[in-house]
């Protein structure tokens, strides 16, 4: 047996170790046009600027059917461009939307590059090149995997190039409006399945901001780690097979006209809304972050190359408040010691975050309980996540190994009710040091109180407020209170969590895996 584990191990190390990938020296550089004032997005741009100066518009997009809503009536406004860019994008049914919504709007004449990580590509080749052959429409491949090789020898011996990926979600029309957040393309993020939704946030912006994310945007397509499909794919579909694509994704769209999630999408307000152009914008100051692509083949220490360095003077001006909600939170001892010196400043550090029960990643739970006395300590509020699983989640959990899928994924923070940071960055090791991430910072003070007040009016409902309590002989407990069925309860164990589920994440805490969380 032994033996044999070996032999498997060097097959798989001399695999991994002859991946090659083709010349990508010769794709085509293309960027985002400028000359969209005439079409009808750009005029009302100019009505906006009349109204408002420079000042940039934005709204946010906390309901997950209103932010499909604002991608779709985007994509069907858009008259000549769309820029979109994803880390995950599904194969599901909205998926399967949006990709007839990207497939309508090339029909129209639309020019569509649709920039996707590989992570969520796994045997979707076809699919890629069918819509990639569409004269309208370029698909790029951000750090791909070597199609010649299976993707589990890649991992294996990857660990530190394939694992570092595109974490960045952003959608742009015409130049002039974008949407950014936290919300990859699948059901889950989108309210199309709410037994098993994520609570999420995006931030739909116009004005000046949005040439800031188009230059992002620009910076990651014409990388040298953005592959056009077709260099990468070798693969060659057949007019009646192109053909056959094209009705697949026309009739998929015609199935699904009459379903209850089209429905409420036809009804959304915000439809009516963006049609209408009577979208309520808040306007102010918008500043895009965003890492440079190089980060995922640099030194984890070119710190120049990081968002997180475009987000420090942010930080370093805080007086009295930070208000933080990060579904996947791994400080490590740098980041409670930050949260302590802010804390020994007056400042009321207050962070939301996934529970054990509520976490769709547990390995991430292992890594950022282990820091939670320290924090309690240092004197941050600390709050998780108030979710008992359904029976439906209980089944994925059993068959996955996960956690809920009803689950925060919103990233988000609140400085001083006077500024907002909304984005893909999850405060943890892999997205400050491995992957790559984007976000915008807007200074709109009623945006921020707003966020500030509904987070300290709802946390008592919908999360646990930890507490560290010291008992006769000395020893720290930590006790988890909230509320069950509207009654008071205390926990002194993670909240509707099996021994057997607390003992495995328990025993993945000595793991030497924390920078790859």
């Amino acid at each position: 047996m032994y033996r044999a584990y070996r032999a498997l191990c060097l097959l798989l190390l001399i695999a991994a170790g002859c991946t090659t990938l083709p010349d990508n020296s010769g794709r085509v550089a293309s960027y985002a046009f400028t000359d969209t004032r005439e079409t009808l997005l750009g005029k009302s741009l100019e009505k906006h600027r009349q109204a408002h100066g420079h000042e940039d518009g934005f709204v946010l997009l906390g309901n997950g059917l209103d932010a499909f809503v604002a991608r779709a009536v985007l994509a069907e406004v858009a008259e000549r461009s769309l820029d979109v860019q994803y880390y995950l994008y599904h194969h599901d049914m909205v998926g399967g939307l949006f990709t007839a919504l990207l497939w309508q709007a090339a029909e129209r004449g639309v020019r569509v590059r649709l920039l996707v990580d590989d992570m969520d590509m796994a045997d979707r080749d076809r699919g890629i090149v069918a819509l990639d052959g569409h004269p309208n429409i370029e698909i790029r491949i951000f750090n791909p995997f070597d199609r010649n090789i299976g993707r589990i020898p890649q991992f294996v011996t990857g660990l530190g190039s394939v694992t570092r990926r595109m974490h960045n979600k952003s959608f742009t029309a015409d130049n002039v409006a974008s949407i950014l957040g936290g919300r990859n393309i699948g059901d889950q993020y989108f309210d199309a399945d709410p037994a098993l939704e994520f609570a999420d946030l995006d931030v739909l912006a116009v004005g000046d901001v949005v040439g800031d994310v188009s230059n992002a945007f620009d910076l990651y397509w014409n990388s040298a780690l953005s592959y056009p499909a077709a260099t990468l794919i070798d693969i060659e579909l057949s007019d009646e097979e192109l053909n056959k694509k094209k009705e697949q994704f026309l009739t998929f769209l015609s199935e699904h006209r009459n379903s209850d999630y089209i429905q409420a999408l036809g009804n959304a307000d915000l439809a009516h809304q963006l049609r209408n152009d009577t979208v309520p914008y808040h306007y102010g100051d918008a500043t895009v972050v965003v890492d440079d692509p190089d980060k995922i083949t640099r030194s984890r220490d070119a710190n120049e190359l990081h968002l997180v360095t475009q987000l420090a003077p942010f930080f370093d001006r805080i007086k009295n408040e930070l208000v933080i909600v990060s579904p996947y939170f791994v400080p490590g001892h740098e980041g409670v010691e930050f949260f302590r010196a802010l804390a020994g400043k007056g400042v009321r550090v207050k962070i939301l975050t996934n529970s054990l029960a509520s976490n769709d990643v547990g390995i991430v739970h292992a890594g950022y309980s282990k820091y939670r006395k320290a924090l309690l300590r240092a004197g941050v509020e600390l709050h998780e996540m108030n979710k008992r699983p359904t029976a439906k989640e209980r089944t994925w959990i059993s068959d996955t190994g996960g956690s809920s899928k009803a689950s925060l994924h919103a990233k988000t923070f609140v400085l001083d009710r006077e500024t907002v940071f909304i984005g893909s960055l999850n405060l943890d090791p892999r997205s400050f040091y491995e992957n790559t991430e984007i976000g915008i910072v807007l200074e709109q003070e009623e945006v921020a109180e707003r966020m500030a007040e509904t987070f300290d009016s709802e946390i008592a409902e919908k999360a646990f407020r930890l507490e560290l309590r010291t008992n006769e002989d000395g020893f720290e407990q930590l006790l988890w209170h909230g509320y069950e069925d509207g009654d008071a309860v205390t926990f002194d164990v993670d909240p509707y969590t099996s021994f057997w589920h607390r003992f495995v994440i328990g025993l993945a805490r000595f793991l030497p895996i924390e920078s790859q969380l």
